[in-house]
């Protein structure tokens, strides 16, 4: 499934028609049977890729417990427990990653995840350079080489895919 294509096609949605519609997916995702779905490929000691929406990347983890509508998870990278939902893990490895078309300029949420590394001009018309610590709704909190904070509009942002360049 495209769903870039799908991303693109949606913009144009009233914020009524978005709303409608993320309700009858959350209804299609609790049903029991997608559930069954995911819960039956699964067994605890597994370990698994799931997808976390406040940092917009997946995340390695080990199921610990399954639920009826939830499983248990250990984080591999911090040792926290997470209850996620099913619907989260990706049991068949799908590219998680959002490829809005070229034309389109700046960044936008969907395309950055916690972690990456990015850069952008300050009103001093100087670059700066960092990595993302957290995603807003409008704007991208940003921790600079400086180890200085900064929020950033997202279509201001670019990446960078060597971060050594920034730290010049």
């Amino acid at each position: 499934m495209d769903n870039s294509r799908i991303i693109e096609e949606l913009r144009g949605a009233s914020p009524f028609d978005l709303y409608r519609l993320r309700v009858a997916i959350d209804q299609l995702l609790d049903h029991p049977d997608r559930i069954e779905q995911v819960r039956s490929r699964l067994t605890p000691g597994m370990r698994i890729r799931y997808f976390e929406e406040g940092t917009n990347r997946e995340v390695e983890a080990t199921v610990l417990e399954l639920h009826r509508t939830r499983l248990l998870v250990q984080n591999q990278a911090d040792g926290e427990r997470w209850s996620i939902r099913f619907c989260t893990v990706n049991v068949d490895h799908a590219d998680t990653v959002l490829h809005p078309p070229p034309e389109r300029g700046g960044l936008d949420r969907s395309r950055l995840k916690v972690g990456d590394a990015v850069g952008f001009r300050d009103r001093q018309n100087r670059d700066r350079y960092g990595h993302i610590m957290k995603l807003n709704q409008k704007t991208a909190t940003v921790m600079t080489m400086d180890h200085q904070q900064w929020r950033v509009a997202y279509p201001l942002l670019f990446p960078v895919l060597d971060m050594s360049e920034g730290e010049r």
